[in-house]
Formats: C-alpha cells, structure tokens, sequence
C-alpha cells in the first residue's frame, strides 16, 4: 500500500514522502498514530504543492542543517549506563532523549529527540550507530558509546591495545 508519511518514521521513510508498506502495517500502526495517510491521486497533488511552497520557504533551513552535519558527522558521543549484575546489561534503557540530551551537553548542539533516529532503546553497553535527521535532506550519523562509569579506563585501554598490535 502506498502512503504519504506526515512524520519521519525510523526505517520506513522521511516526512512527506511516499512510500510503500505492507497494508497491516499500514492499517495497525501508522494509521492509528497519525504518522500516514493513504497516497490516493488527490493527495499527492496536495503534497506536491506544499513540497514546492515549502521548498521556497526552507532554501536556507537546508544550508544551515548542511553546516550542523559537517560539525555533527562521525563524532562519538559517551553515554554513561549504570550496569546491573549480568555484565554488560543496563539498568535502564539509553533512549533518543538521552541521546540528544548528551549531545546538547558533549557537543554543544541542540537537538529534539525527534532528529534521533533511535528506534529501540539500548539495553547493553557498547557503540551504537545512530542516524540524526537535521533536515528532509540531510542526516548526520553519529557513533553512541554506552559504558560503565565503574570502569571506563579498561574499554579506553583494550582499544588502545589493539591498536598499538
């Protein structure tokens, strides 16, 4: 089934585009949720024209987001996780919050939780690859390093072993 998504949804699609997905999909989650509508012919005329205002509009939004990728684009962001008794397990979940929370206070750029394409919570502490939607057209990606503030030299030691190998 074809629909016109009115929010980014994480690996499905960008805000007002059409794409393809499985009708139950589309039935059971995006309808409910307001994240779509169905793509029939008037519609798409619709969302081409308001493409073609916003375009005119948003020119300079696009060059400003090109600016925040090249200072955000293959960072690395620490998050410290409080560890439970199974090693490497957390307590809680490191959620897109978290993360764009850390980025406001390690990187110095604000960013709402919606640009972080965290589609489900980490569990575990390791590096995670995260997607930052800063614009239609521009993402930024980014490494998340979750750790144990117990023992945050051993992680820093055992990279910096391998490489000296």
């Amino acid at each position: 089934m074809k629909v016109i998504l009115l929010q980014t949804v994480p690996k499905v699609g960008k805000e007002s585009t059409v794409v393809n997905v499985a009708d139950g999909f589309a039935r059971n989650f995006l309808f409910p949720r307001g994240l779509a509508i169905v793509a029939d012919k008037n519609q798409v005329n619709a969302l081409n024209r308001r493409l073609e205002r916003q375009a005119v509009k948003l020119g300079h939004l696009k060059t400003d987001a090109e600016a925040l990728k090249l200072k955000l684009d293959g960072s690395v962001v620490r998050i410290a996780g409080q560890v439970g008794a199974v090693e490497g397990k957390l307590f809680g979940a490191i959620t897109a919050q978290n993360v764009a929370d850390a980025i406001k206070s390690q990187l110095g750029v604000s960013l709402d939780k919606k640009q972080v394409g965290v589609v489900d919570p980490f569990k575990k502490l390791g590096r995670y690859a995260v997607t930052l939607d800063l614009h239609r057209e521009v993402d930024a990606y980014i490494t998340v390093v979750v750790f144990d503030p117990a023992a945050p030299v051993v992680e820093e030691e055992e990279e910096a072993g391998t490489d000296e190998a």
